[in-house]
């Protein structure tokens, strides 16, 4: 345990040596005229239009927009994954009728479906939030099939054996069962929720933090684009850290 506590203090110290170089280093090129302040503007300036926007209020108002958009679709993405991964999952038929279908659609980039969404849906709260469901829906999908297909047939048969009922056979075994690979696929789809939101925010929305890099980038406000670009790194973080928490706590309290 000491063990394991000193590597992650040793990894976390390292991580913010690098961060504190990197900001040296881009600190003394702006500083020194190496790069155009207009293009990449000092740290100084940063921190000081960062906390003129957390001063005001204006900053914490578009995280939280993005951050409600990014919940709900995400939040359909899983539920919507879950049951249709363990639907087909489960059944080998519906599987092999799937397949192909789904492999045809999962390469397909959420941005891609911009024109579309916008086509059927306009450009209001709805399309964004079904821009993430996309986004998440198919990572979740084939993580859920797949942490289910691969569950040890020793488990299924023990359970076919004595005749478990069907709702304790899913919730009690399949689901627990699976649970390592549908963590796997929460946490990658919470990353593409957030490609996904900023992508609409930059193409059709007036608020939000993608909104807020698109305005900035018309204005040449390069030093926003960076806030913007930084808020959504820590935002993105700190979900997916609370996200690792609570796996810690599932799959302990599977075992």
């Amino acid at each position: 345990m000491r063990d394991k506590m000193k590597g992650s203090l040793v990894c976390s110290f390292e991580s913010m040596f690098l961060i504190i170089v990197i900001v040296a280093v881009w600190y003394i090129a702006a500083e020194t005229g190496s790069v155009s302040r207009i293009l990449l503007p000092s740290p100084l300036t940063i921190g000081s239009t960062f906390m003129k926007k957390f001063g005001d209020g204006s900053l914490l108002t578009e995280i939280g927009i993005s951050v409600g958009r990014v919940l709900k679709g995400y939040f359909f993405a899983v539920a919507g994954g879950i049951c249709c991964g363990v639907i087909i999952g489960l059944s080998e038929s519906i599987y092999r009728m799937t397949k192909i279908l789904i492999q045809i659609l999962k390469p397909i980039p959420p941005i891609a479906w911009i024109p579309l969404v916008i086509l059927w849906m306009g450009i209001g709260e709805s399309s964004k939030v079904f821009l993430i469901f996309l986004g998440g829906f198919f990572v979740v999908l084939l993580n859920v099939i797949d942490g289910i297909r691969y569950i040890d047939p020793k488990l299924l048969e023990v359970a076919d054996a004595v005749e478990t009922p069907k709702v304790k056979y899913i919730l009690g075994l399949i689901i627990p069962a699976a649970m390592p690979s549908i963590f796997t696929g929460l946490r990658v789809a919470l990353g593409t929720s957030w490609s996904c939101v900023v992508a609409a925010e930059l193409v059709a929305a007036s608020s939000g933090i993608g909104y807020m890099i698109s305005n900035a980038r018309n204005f040449g406000q390069m030093d926003v684009v960076i806030i913007g670009m930084i808020t959504i790194g820590i935002v993105g973080k700190v979900m997916d850290e609370i996200l690792k928490l609570l796996e810690k706590k599932v799959l302990a309290w599977n075992l």
